[in-house]
């Protein structure tokens, strides 16, 4: 199967909330349609307002709010004029020449440089010259003629106020839209994550700090939040800012527009040259990011042997190591933004003003008149914001190639394969089990488990007892299907295990551990696991059954009584009262006792001895146990040496064959017995 993308698997969960997103682009290109409307107004201003006076003049002979009286007679904008205005015979022309405006009666055939010489007005255009006569307009004069403009003026500015306003709102939106579809991606992002864990083998932890897991769940997606938040909201506020930016440009000047258009290979090559170089130490930043919290998570899970051996300065030590060359790759990843982010932005926009007063220098001068003041003032603006996107889009490489590589983790989990979820219920089975030829290893080159062979029937307690490494927990991970074996069979009822959903495979079996977990809640939630299936009242029954009662009643709030992480707040005895109590309440046709009393002492494990005789009848039970005097009234007990079932039998059976486990019981009542081959 071809693998999809981490770029597409990012788009497939932003189409989860793509109506809020489409939402927001439409009011991010309100927003910039309205804000970009700036520069054309200006120009308007400037053009056919303010500069607008320098226009033809024509003598009207009513008066209105757009004629200005001058010498006795009415004048208006030609470009004002219209059928119902009764025209004179005198024209008229302002003329602006420094600081000063002048008069001439003629309207100027053609413009260029302007030279005033008393009362004489020349215009020079290459080989052409012509000359007027002129006459000094006051400051009153003046004003007259710009009074019919502020009234526009101001209706185009109150225009765009009111522009900036609407903009001002969408923008708003915008940014609330993209936020919202952000945090509800990464709320679903991380819900995926987590329930994917739940689901992905119990081998997938034996080589993985936790840490490191935990740092693909909080560090990562946090990572992968911020593409969307920051990162994408900027790339598409940019890009929608820069396309209007652009369709201004070539509203204004084709040309010149089609020449800043190379702005954008440029960024896109730039785009695909920063990744490249910044992906290594990106992956480098994550891996010791993952690295740090696996040591941090495993240096406080193991604080009290780290102070008992006095290890402080050693793991202090690794710790700085880790933290120096994260150090180290973030300075190189910063050395590249520095020497080429702002550098980038800054070549390109002195290169591209340089073409700007290259093309209005070199050839507006040449067309006098052509290009205008306000034309000039709208290119500069538009060039000025469109370096603001530019400078945002480059600001953000970083963080995108940061979020890229957190995606591959994050995926990196999503991809490993997890156990199928099936739908149904299975009846309680009646707990007959059966190992048949049975061979298996971790690694695939050494077994750890060689032809076992054994069946326990229903209602029986197993005991598995042997040195460290012989195999016992391995043929518990077997029956809970934590692996699967290549070699042999093991059936439950005569139903092949392999054949059987997980879940409905391990719903009627229960165990406890030799270091029982509790989780942060009460002690009733911690025997329940809020499984809406058990009641309270089975709860509490479960709890008087171990003999927990005796402890837990004498606590403030008794079985509510708050638990926190691990339960360290508690005893181990009981914990492990606890963790019984939580393997009875689930009522399992088959319970296992993986070392569940060794860390208890003698008093405690009577009690929990004397509950177990009540509980297991009915049911299959498998004991893992050192401590042999715990295991003295089992069915069956198998010896296990180096992966083979070497004896089996009952108690009294093979003490009287005074072979390993004869050994094993002498040992423990502090005899010494010669070695029996």
């Amino acid at each position: 199967m071809k693998r999809i993308s981490t770029g597409k698997r990012l788009f497939h969960y932003a189409l989860l909330y793509k109506r809020t997103i489409i939402f927001a682009l439409v009011m991010l290109t309100f927003a910039v349609a309205a804000e970009l409307t700036g520069p054309f107004i200006a120009k308007k201003v400037i053009d056919e307002h303010m500069r607008g006076i320098e226009s033809p003049w024509i003598e009207v002979e009513t008066k209105d709010d757009q004629t200005v009286e001058y010498n006795g007679l009415f004048y208006k904008r030609s470009s004002n004029v219209t059928e119902q205005d009764t025209v004179g015979d005198a024209q008229l022309q302002i003329v602006q020449v420094g600081r000063s405006f002048y008069s001439t009666n003629q309207h100027l055939s053609f413009d260029g440089d302007r030279e005033v010489n008393g009362q004489q007005l020349t215009v020079i255009k290459g080989n052409q010259e012509a000359t007027y006569q002129i006459e000094k307009l006051s400051q009153k004069e003046i004003f007259a003629f710009y009074q019919p403009e502020i009234k526009p003026i101001v209706i185009l500015l109150s225009f765009y106020v009111g522009l900036l306003v609407i903009a001002g709102f969408f923008q708003y939106g915008k940014t609330l839209m993209l936020q919202k579809a952000a945090n509800r991606i990464i709320q679903k992002m991380r819900k995926d994550v987590f329930e994917h864990i739940q689901r992905v083998p119990i081998q997938y932890f034996d080589n993985r700090p936790a840490g490191k897991i935990v740092s693909r769940v909080t560090n990562d997606t946090e990572a992968i939040r911020e593409l969307y938040v920051k990162v994408l909201a900027t790339f598409f506020t940019s890009g929608i800012y820069m396309t209007g930016i652009f369709v201004a440009l070539f509203f204004l000047d084709t040309r010149l527009a089609l020449i800043t258009l190379l702005l954008v290979p440029i960024i896109a090559l730039w785009v695909i040259v920063y990744r490249k170089l910044a992906s290594k130490y990106n992956h480098l930043i994550r891996t010791r990011v993952s690295d740090i919290n696996g040591m941090i998570n495993e240096s406080i899970q193991g604080m009290p042997i780290i102070r008992a051996f006095q290890r402080k300065e050693q793991i202090t030590k690794e710790f700085e190591d880790l933290n120096y060359e994260h150090f180290t790759y973030q300075n190189k990843l910063l050395s590249l933004n520095s020497l080429t982010s702002h550098n980038l932005v800054g070549v390109l926009r002195n290169g591209t003003f340089v073409v700007l007063i290259w093309y209005f220098g070199g050839q507006s001068m040449d067309a006098a008149g052509i290009i205008s003041i306000g034309m000039l003032y709208a290119f500069v603006d538009y060039l000025n914001r469109l370096f603001q996107p530019v400078t945002d889009i480059v600001n953000q490489l970083a963080q995108l190639e940061q979020a890229r590589v957190a995606s591959e983790r994050v995926f990196e989990l999503l991809d490993e394969k997890g156990e199928n979820v099936a739908e149904g219920e299975i009846s309680r089975y009646e707990g007959n089990v059966q190992f048949t030829n049975v061979t298996f290893s971790y690694d695939g080159e050494h077994d750890v488990l060689k032809n076992i062979n054994f069946q326990a029937s229903k209602g029986e307690t197993v005991a598995l007892v042997g040195h460290t490494g012989s195999g016992k927990s391995s043929i518990i991970n077997l029956l809970f299907r934590y692996y699967d074996i290549e070699k042999g069979k093991i059936t439950i009822d005569g139903n092949d295990v392999s054949a059987l959903p997980r879940q409905h495979l391990r719903k009627h079996m229960g165990i406890v551990l030799q270091d029982p977990f509790l989780f942060t809640g009460t002690i009733s939630s911690n025997v329940s696991l809020d499984n809406p299936n058990i009641s309270e009242e089975q709860v509490i029954k479960a709890l008087k059954d171990v003999g927990a009662d005796r402890f837990i009643e004498k606590l403030p709030k008794q079985y509510d009584e708050p638990v926190l992480e691990k339960g360290s707040t508690l005893s181990a005895g009981e914990r492990q009262l606890i963790s019984f109590a939580r393997a009875l309440a689930y009522d399992p046709a088959i319970l296992i006792l993986d070392e569940a009393t060794a860390n208890i002492d003698t008093e405690t494990e009577a009690m929990i001895q004397q509950a177990l005789n009540i509980v297991k009848e009915g049911r299959t039970t498998f004991i893992i146990a050192h401590r042999l005097s715990t295991i003295r009234n089992a069915d069956q007990i198998l010896v296990l040496d180096q992966g083979e079932i070497v004896e089996r039998g009952n108690h009294e059976e093979l003490l009287r064959q005074k072979g390993k486990y004869y050994q094993m019981h002498q040992l423990q009542l502090g005899k010494e017995v010669s070695r029996v081959s």
